[in-house]
């Protein structure tokens, strides 16, 4: 027996009374639980000499001789049982034991499991990209960047008639190819065939009190056809505008407004909810420069809501539920003066200087709009500078590159911006060591003019690709209008990003960082909210993407977007002569944050902004909901998940505080956390087709925090938008998303807050 048990404790490695164990678990107070398993039995009891027993012992009638062959044939069974059972006991258990050994692995992986250490230690990967002293970095990117140099950019880029799906279109995309492969850059081309309104053989045209006038100017994706209708005049068309109207009767009107504050698409929406049929929309501060622009209230090509527009690809007939259903169009500041002079009916309010009165019946005006819907074929131009540590994590930088005319401050220098700073990243990775750590996107997009279509289709061609991998855009579109301002609208993550460049950046070359020089850092914040004619808006609210936009602004706005008067020229006016030096500036900014997301180990992402957001949006919501008593909903659910939320954001921050910045696998793994906020405040409940724009803090639809407010705002008016029950199921997928994107935030599932 004693040679049995050596041979079992030889088999298992350890001592007869031997025990495994594994850590399956960790309580709260961190100390392991354990599960022990017994390998072997406790010592089985004991017995004497052969293992009979003495009981047997007998004088029987066979003698001595007898006795002592019972005995040995005793000896020998029991003997032989014992071996039997011996045998069969090591089988029992090396089976059990193999058995239990495949069950070890557990189905999915569990904190603090102990694995054998290999007697040789494994080599752990601690960075492949030595970190340069940000300073340096800094350094580097001075000295490439030059007006020199952007003066050359403009000499290459600036084009008379590049608008999108033209033969200049197409020339200045050739340009950017071969730009980007001349800096040693992988690029490419992405190609769509698009849809988009143009003028036709027959033109466009407004009759008031029998003066016809033909239009050079018109508004893609209107309705089609003419109408005549009493005009009335609402302002600049916002939602408040037309609510000071009263209870003025709109229906089958034709609505004049004024450009500004909102986008065309916007004040289009807004008269069609008051069933006006036709909006004329006109600026003052052109003069009677035609005015070019769109009215699809959304992104993208709107025949393909949702999916891209990729040739010889079949989908069935769809058109965006943003696009007009009633006539659209734009008129010069001589016309629009004309028609004001003659306006009869009620008085404006007090702040409506432009007209002494509204509009009556009698003043009656006929809109013909005569569009055609054509078919253009668009190129989006690429390039990338790969990452050494993680190549398959990127920031974009974006500009549009088409315009209706020249397109200066809207087009060319952004575009120009985009091509320098590939210059000049490209240039300090192959000749002054710099190793950013992720990779860098640069992006020239066509049909920006027609609602962002060219960089919304790369997005919905390929947001399956982008999801976890690109990380933040920085949009380079109308960058430079004037020197006296700056003002940037961000996702909540980047904007302390933004404050801090601001903070670096020179302005104008000069000893003093813009926020020294600017004016707008001395009265109230320079970050608005993001608007949705913004080139950057479709890829934080569509895409999930972190994405920020920024302008260095003149004491006014500048009011050449959308004429063929955007002019270097004109630029420079508004400028002050010093438009190089500014667009200068623009470079820089863009430049530190590109740099700074890709150099540091651990993203620069602020998640105490949406915390701020998040907690203002439910304490408003909260205060509307206490003086409303027949919706009957308690918000509390809401505000523990906004609880959630801060306490996984609070324990990120702390994981960050502790983490190994040498350690390429943590970083990567907080870096995804970070990554997933924005994408998880995207609503899982609504279509992206439906509701392209998702995000419920900054979005736009019914899934919004604002449209909680909305909701509330009618029921208490009792307006005919009044829905206590669309309410309460629009709170209830608010606080699931919001819930949700705090178990994201948490990272592995068994630190989930179950407190909700």
């Amino acid at each position: 027996m004693d040679q049995a048990r050596t041979t079992i404790s030889k088999i298992f490695n350890g001592e007869p009374r031997s025990y495994t164990r594994f850590n399956l678990t960790q309580n709260m107070e961190g100390d392991n639980s354990h599960v022990e398993m017994k390998l072997s039995a406790d010592a089985d009891e004991e017995v004497e000499g052969n293992g009979v027993g003495e009981h047997h012992r007998s004088n029987g009638v066979h003698g001595p001789y007898m006795v002592r062959r019972t005995v040995r044939s005793q000896r020998n069974v029991c003997f032989l049982l014992s071996a039997t059972l011996l045998i069969f006991i090591i089988g029992y258990l090396i089976g059990y034991l193999v058995h239990r050994k495949k069950e070890e692995t557990p189905s999915c992986p569990l904190p603090n499991i102990h694995f054998e250490i290999p007697s040789s230690p494994v080599e752990i990967e601690t960075g492949a990209a030595p970190l340069m002293d940000w300073d340096k970095v800094k350094t580097l990117l001075a000295e490439q960047l030059s007006t020199t140099k952007l003066e050359d950019a403009f000499r290459d880029l600036t084009s008379e008639n590049h608008q999108a799906g033209t033969p200049g279109d197409d020339a200045l995309a050739n340009v950017m190819m071969k730009k980007f492969k001349s800096y040693y850059m992988q690029a490419w081309t992405d190609e769509h065939f698009v849809k988009i309104q143009e003028l036709g053989t027959k033109v466009n045209r407004v009759t008031f009190k029998g003066k016809t006038m033909d239009l050079s100017g018109f508004l893609s994706y209107s309705a089609k056809g003419s109408i005549t209708g009493a005009i009335i005049y609402a302002y600049y068309g916002q939602t408040k505008d037309f609510m000071q109207l009263g209870d003025v009767n709109l229906s089958g009107r034709v609505v004049l407004v004024k450009a500004g504050k909102i986008s065309f698409a916007e004040k289009v929406a807004n008269a069609a909810k008051r069933n006006a049929s036709a909006v004329l929309i006109y600026s003052e501060a052109v003069g009677d420069s035609s005015l070019y622009g769109h009215v699809h209230l959304g992104s993208g090509d709107p025949y393909t809501p949702g999916f891209p527009s990729f040739n010889h690809t079949q989908f069935a007939p769809v058109e965006s539920s943003g696009l007009p259903t009633i006539l659209a169009q734009t008129i010069p500041w001589s016309l629009a003066s004309s028609i004001m002079n003659q306006l009869g009916g009620h008085t404006p309010p007090s702040e409506w200087r432009d007209v002494s009165r509204l509009g009556s019946e009698n003043d009656v005006v006929t809109v013909e709009v005569n569009n055609v819907l054509v078919e253009k074929r668009i190129n989006n131009v690429l390039a990338v500078i790969k990452g050494f540590v993680d190549p398959d994590r990127y920031v974009i930088l974006g500009a549009q590159r088409d315009a209706w005319g020249t397109g200066f401050a809207e087009a060319t220098v952004g575009t120009s911006i985009l091509m320098e700073l590939a210059r000049a990243i490209s240039h300090m990775v192959k000749h002054e060591g710099f190793l950013p750590r992720r990779s860098i996107v640069f992006a020239s997009w066509s049909a920006g003019q027609y609602g962002n279509i060219g960089s919304t289709e790369w997005l919905e061609g390929y947001l399956s690709s982008l999801s976890m991998k690109a990380f933040s855009y920085i949009n380079l579109d109308g960058v430079v209008t004037g020197g006296d301002g700056f003002r940037a609208s961000a996702s909540h993550l980047l904007q302390t990003l933004m404050e801090t460049t601001v903070k670096e950046v020179r302005f104008k070359n000069q000893n003093r960082c813009i926020s020294d020089n600017i004016r707008s850092f001395q009265s109230s914040t320079f970050i608005q909210p993001m608007q949705m004619e913004d080139a950057a808006y479709p890829f934080l609210t569509f895409s999930g993407i972190p994405s920020v936009s920024f302008q260095i602004t003149g004491t006014s706005d500048y009011p050449y977007f959308g004429t063929r008067m955007d002019t270097r020229e004109r630029l420079n006016i508004a400028t002050r002569n010093q438009m190089s030096q500014l667009v200068l500036s623009a470079a820089q900014v863009a430049g530190h944050m590109t740099l700074r997301l890709v150099h540091d180990h651990l993203l620069r992402f602020d998640l105490s902004r949406y915390d701020l957001a998040i907690h203002s949006y439910v304490a408003k919501i909260n205060r509307n909901l206490l003086g409303i008593q027949k919706v009957g909903v308690c918000v509390c659910w809401i505000i523990a998940a906004s609880g959630s939320y801060s306490r996984a954001a609070s324990n990120l921050i702390a994981d960050i505080e502790n983490s190994q910045l040498d350690n390429v696998v943590m970083c990567r793994e907080i870096n995804d956390r970070l990554m997933q906020v924005e994408r998880n405040l995207l609503s899982p409940y609504v279509s992206p087709r439906d509701s392209p724009f998702r995000h419920i803090i900054v979005g736009s639809g019914p899934q919004t925090v604002q449209a909680l407010l909305d909701y509330l705002e009618a029921i208490r008016l009792r307006t005919s938008d009044a829905n206590a029950e669309a309410f309460q199921n629009q709170l209830a997928l608010a606080t699931w998303t919001i819930q949700g994107c705090a178990n994201s935030l948490e990272g592995d599932i068994w630190s989930l807050d179950n407190e909700i």
